[in-house]
């Protein structure tokens, strides 16, 4: 494709490598600048047109300039079409590298992966640098609209970036004219605006302040919604957006809320008493009143004065906390989940020691202390904490430790001398011990191979470092070009990375290269499945994922895993067509065709189960069918007892037969809540604060008056 650009001189440019491709406009790499991208659009419009004339003509401030860093990836150029009418058909932004979502930063799972180094510290200057882009936004009189954690990015350095800055809300004030932001995520949605249709609505600095304090919420606290937490009323527990409409921030003063904190988050008491304050201005006071709402300016002062406030731990250098705290919270955190440090320190990253699986440690019996123990009163025990596990250490003795270590250190060094003048006439007659002992000579960076590359890219991979797997199969690709494997691992690195449209461009150049590539195919249709949570048009991204799907199966009918994915994207797409029943049994057919090639994929069997269980919603006599559910989900679990999410599943419709099964209802609600403490109990473990959370939420609408004290008993866990 050719486009004309205009600025700072007309120049043709010829657009062919595609980074990505959403709903409304497709990514290209610019040839003459490897620091900016195009973004076309498929169906350019005046009001496309109008609103960048007028995002270009006034640019908002860029808050880290000084250190050389885009805040905002702004429009830079407009594109013009190269034929006579010279319309106006996308833009030139800046393209912005070596960065990653928000979420895989305030994620304790994915932060400790990516970058287990990320202290509280560098959360708070995240989060400053946040409040610094929005209200530099705000005082050229924009809003994001769309506040959500899939448009901003962050560095290893606290930086941050907007982007998808075309999606956000434009005055002209030449024209009189605002481009509203058509689209919104219902968890960072004002309760003013829960409900609404965003294309009716000019959105205000007070939306955007409530979805830059759900940010900064998550992460302060570890990825904990402001309104998430533990239902105790008598019901399905709520989505987050009927708990924001009605104001149940989890953590209110001054009303009483059906919800109690989640045990595994953060305690409200660690955030500094001035954040503490705005959270509740802004989730409480701001609820009926929004000019209440702290705006990004104030963000940006408080979040100052807590980072200057922050001390460090004695025990471990990486943990940070303000000196309000007696203790360090982090250190007692680590010990609330069974060692796993939110904020591990240099020497256990260098050791590896952050990705080691969570200890769960054993009770131990008939084990007494060498000394007395004091007793601690009952009425200071928080029930609020999970158990804390201390493990006895013996006191050691150092006085004579220097000199033993000497003696055998000496030892050690006579016993290899002797041992070497013993062997070596022996290595030395022996061609093939030479070349088993002799360390063989690393291959120079300079003479590596495509193959060498390409098995350092799988090695990175399957270590799950997953940036220094795209690096090495990016040198394999310098090497060899045509080798469309490589595309294809590369892009399933990217696709690791959330880079959804950079790996949509490998298995696009995969494919160029090999038509036949099945797995291009397959995994390019997961790219597409992805893609569509962030589109415009997702009816649009999941036609073209299943005919990816169905194309890798015209190559080969028995790739279970291209069924499984189709079946997911049908009943993905079943939940708002007008053909549910329809839609639901290809998706079945597809699950069991699934089970038929491999009958060990408790995927396949929870799936199935899944939309059987949605299309008994569509039947007189469901509980047979509510019967077959659970036999999938017995078979899902019987390949696999640890999936969290199938306990929960069956637990729960367990608890719907109980309503009407009658002489079994004792059984089935026993059963039910066995279930549901199961799926609590491996959520915890598995980190899925999400998962953990509706387990709870569904024990108190099983048990309802006891709700309170059985979070209090922590026996159970």
């Amino acid at each position: 494709m050719q486009v004309l650009r205009c600025f700072p001189k007309q120049e043709i440019i010829n657009l062919s490598v595609s980074l990505g491709r959403g709903g409304e406009a497709c990514i290209y790499t610019v040839p003459s600048c490897g620091d900016l991208v195009a973004k076309v659009y498929h169906k350019p419009t005046v009001a496309h047109a109008n609103k960048l004339q007028a995002m270009l003509a006034n640019p908002p401030e860029n808050p880290t300039a000084s250190l050389g860093h885009i805040s905002i990836a702004w429009p830079l150029d407009l594109l013009r079409s190269k034929d006579q009418d010279n319309g106006i058909i996308g833009f030139l932004m800046p393209r912005i590298r070596g960065m990653r979502p928000i979420i895989d930063f305030y994620n304790p799972r994915t932060r400790r992966d990516h970058c287990p180094l990320f202290n509280y510290q560098y959360l708070l200057r995240t989060a400053r640098n946040l409040a610094a882009a929005f209200a530099a936004l705000h005082n050229s009189g924009y809003c994001v609209g769309d506040v959500n954690e899939s448009n901003i990015l962050v560095s290893d350095t606290a930086l941050v970036t907007l982007v998808d800055t075309d999606s956000f809300q434009v005055y002209d004030p030449d024209q009189n004219v605002v481009y509203r932001c058509p689209v919104g995520k219902p968890e960072f949605t004002p309760p003013e605006l829960q409900n609404k249709i965003f294309a009716q609505h000019d959105r205000k600095v007070t939306h955007d302040s409530f979805g830059l304090a759900v940010l900064i919420f998550q992460l302060l606290m570890e990825g904990t919604h402001p309104f998430s937490g533990i239902f105790q009323g008598v019901s399905e527990p709520p989505p987050y957006e009927a708990r924001i409409a009605a104001g149940h921030f989890t953590y209110s003063q001054k009303r009483q809320v059906p919800y109690l904190p989640t045990p595994i988050a953060p305690a409200w008491e660690m955030l500094h008493p001035k954040l503490q304050e705005l959270f509740l201005r802004c989730f409480e006071d701001g609820h009926d009143h929004p000019h209440l709402r702290p705006n990004a300016q104030t963000w940006l002062s408080v979040l100052a004065e807590a980072e200057d406030s922050l001390i460090t731990c004695t025990a471990n250098p990486q943990h940070r906390y303000n000196h309000h705290l007696d203790s360090c919270p982090w250190c007692k955190r680590a010990l609330r989940l069974g060692g796993r440090d939110p904020f591990p320190s240099p020497r256990a990253v260098e050791n590896r020691e952050h990705l080691r699986p969570r200890f769960v440690p054993k009770r131990r019996y008939a084990q007494r202390p060498r000394s007395p123990q004091p007793v601690r009163p009952q009425s200071q025990i928080n029930h609020w904490q999970l158990p804390k596990y201390s493990v006895y250490q013996r006191q050691k003795n150092t006085k004579f430790y220097p000199a033993i270590l000497c003696l055998v250190g000496f030892g050690v060094l006579g016993y290899l001398d002797v041992a070497i003048k013993f062997t070596r006439p022996y290595v030395s007659q022996n061609a093939y011990t030479q070349q088993t002992l002799i360390t063989r000579p690393q291959p120079q960076p300079d003479t590596l191979t495509f193959a060498d590359y390409y098995q350092q890219g799988h090695a990175a991979y399957q270590a799950k470092d997953y940036h220094k797997a795209v690096q090495h199969f990016s040198q394999a690709i310098e090497q060899t070009a045509t080798n469309a494997s490589a595309y294809v691992h590369r892009g399933n690195a990217r696709y690791e990375l959330r880079d959804y449209e950079g790996a949509l461009a490998d298995y696009n150049q995969a494919l160029q290269i090999n038509p036949q590539e099945v797995k291009a195919f397959i995994h390019r249709g997961n790219v597409r499945y992805m893609l569509a949570e962030y589109s415009h048009d997702p009816d649009r991204e999941y036609n073209l994922a299943i005919a990816d799907f169905s194309q890798a199966l015209s190559l080969n009918d028995q790739e279970t895993e291209a069924y499984i994915k189709r079946g997911i994207v049908r009943s993905e797409m079943a939940r708002y067509s007008g053909h549910s029943v329809q839609d639901y049994q290809k998706a079945i057919l597809d699950f069991t065709q699934a089970i038929r090639l491999n009958a060990s994929k408790a995927e396949a069997y929870f799936h199935r189960g899944e939309i059987r269980y949605r299309m008994a919603q569509f039947s007189t006599n469901f509980i047979p069918e509510y019967q077959q559910v659970i036999a999938d989900f017995n078979q899902a679990l019987k390949i696999n007892g640890n999936l969290a999410k199938v306990y929960l599943k069956r637990g729960m419709i367990r608890y719907e037969l109980t309503q009407y099964a009658g002489q079994d209802s004792d059984r089935n609600n026993l059963k039910a809540i066995e279930d549901l403490q199961t799926a609590a109990k491996l959520s915890l473990e598995q980190e899925d604060t999400h998962s953990y959370q509706q387990a709870m939420s569904s024990i108190c609408v099983i048990i309802e008056s006891q709700c309170t004290a059985l979070l209090k008993n922590s026996a159970m866990w």
